[in-house]
């Protein structure tokens, strides 16, 4: 509890109560100390409601708007602290809706949300470029490629804990290469023979549906219903400079993220192997003719598709949890950025995710946090309307 003072020095408000409540139930209540900070626990993960009791605020001081003493659907992951922000100005500077030196506290909020929708925004891209690229290069909507996200947190969860407890990095690398191996088995033993049968798109995604439901039957079988926390992601404790707050883990997904969507795209650019994925999303026939090797570059496509959803699962599951349906509930985002950057592009696909996942967390701010996908998806329509070929995207003549 800091109100702005004069110069935009900070004061902090010592003995004001906040409480915490659940569908109407009071989880607990804190008052603020010396540092005007709080901290209440929660008996689990869920959406909470926390009031601040402005009969307990001194005489001089007021909340920034009126009757904002209530922030709803503020959503605790498992593991980690949940900033609850009231912004607060001296008696007098409130106008009922925007406060003359309270803007701080809510820059603070909405950096806090920037932070988390990039974390998430780079996660579903990192997990939607394999996902295009496969597209690119084979036309095929792969609807099983969230359970490639998801055995990747598995994967992961089950080295790095009881009972091999094996280092958490080498656990990381084994679920990686495991991931990747079993995507390129896919288009090895299952794919490609369909596609030199002459099996139809609509007919191998309804395929991609059916192997969709049995990984995660089967994920689910043995890894069980409940979801489960990275015990290396647990007590994360917030860092904060300035008006920025965020945990390791966030800045760890962030930085690692970056790298390695920006590894992709050099490859993409620089290299034989991304020159002639490039070459085949454009124009099959062409690069067929010119010697490039289909089968071997669409067998490398699948390998990287796999080793990247499963990075993209582990960094999911590390700054949530770890559950059997984590990469389903992540796929119709995953196809979100991919239609909003423009099919069959990698960067486009990067940028749409990114886009999807910032307006997703912003609209968590005015909005109950169970429609933040459905925001996504409003946008998705919006600039499709506006561009039809999407962000990135090429007009293409059909027929």
């Amino acid at each position: 509890m800091a109100p702005i003072g004069e110069g935009g020095t900070r004061e902090p408000i010592e003995g004001v109560t906040i409480t915490v409540s659940q569908d109407g139930k009071e989880i607990g209540s804190a008052t603020s100390g010396k540092d005007g900070k709080w901290q209440i626990p929660v008996p689990h993960a869920g959406t909470y409601q926390v009031t601040l009791d402005v009969k307990t605020l001194p005489n001089t001081v007021q909340l920034q708007t009126a009757g904002k003493e209530t922030l709803k659907g503020l959503v605790v992951q498992p593991g980690f602290s949940k900033v609850a922000l009231f912004p607060l100005v001296k008696q007098g500077q409130g106008t009922g809706a925007t406060g003359g030196g309270g803007g701080s506290g809510q820059l603070e909020y909405l950096i806090s949300i920037f932070i988390t929708g990039l974390r998430f925004g780079l996660i579903i891209a990192m997990t939607a470029v394999g996902l295009s690229l496969i597209f690119g290069t084979t036309r095929l909507i792969n609807f099983a490629h969230g359970e490639l996200v998801t055995l990747g947190a598995v994967v992961a969860f089950a080295f790095g804990t009881s009972p091999l407890q094996w280092p958490f990095v080498i656990a990381i690398v084994l679920a990686v290469i495991a991931v990747a191996a079993l995507s390129g088995l896919l288009e090895f033993a299952l794919w490609r023979p369909l596609r030199k049968r002459g099996s139809g798109l609509i007919q191998m995604f309804i395929i991609s549906i059916g192997l969709s439901l049995l990984l995660r039957n089967g994920i689910q079988f043995f890894f069980g219903p409940d979801r489960q926390q990275f015990q290396q992601a647990t007590a994360q404790t917030q860092l904060t400079w300035g008006p920025f707050s965020a945990t390791p883990m966030d800045l760890i997904t962030i930085v690692v993220s970056i790298a390695i969507l920006v590894g992709v795209a050099v490859m993409l650019q620089r290299t034989r192997m991304g020159k002639a994925m490039r070459a085949l999303a454009d124009n099959r026939d062409l690069a067929e003719a010119s010697g490039i090797n289909v089968d071997r570059v669409i067998l490398q496509v699948w390998v990287i598709g796999g080793a990247l959803a499963a990075v993209g699962g582990i960094l999911f599951g590390l700054t949530s949890a770890v559950s059997f349906d984590m990469g389903f509930r992540l796929l119709l985002l995953m196809f979100a950025g991919i239609i909003l950057g423009g099919l069959g592009s990698a960067y486009g696909a990067m940028l749409g995710s990114i886009v999807v996942g910032l307006v997703a967390q912003y609209s968590t701010v005015w909005f109950p946090p169970e429609l933040q996908n459905a925001w996504a998806m409003l946008v998705l329509v919006v600039v499709l309307l506006v561009r039809p070929q999407g962000i990135l995207g090429r007009l293409q003549r059909a027929g």
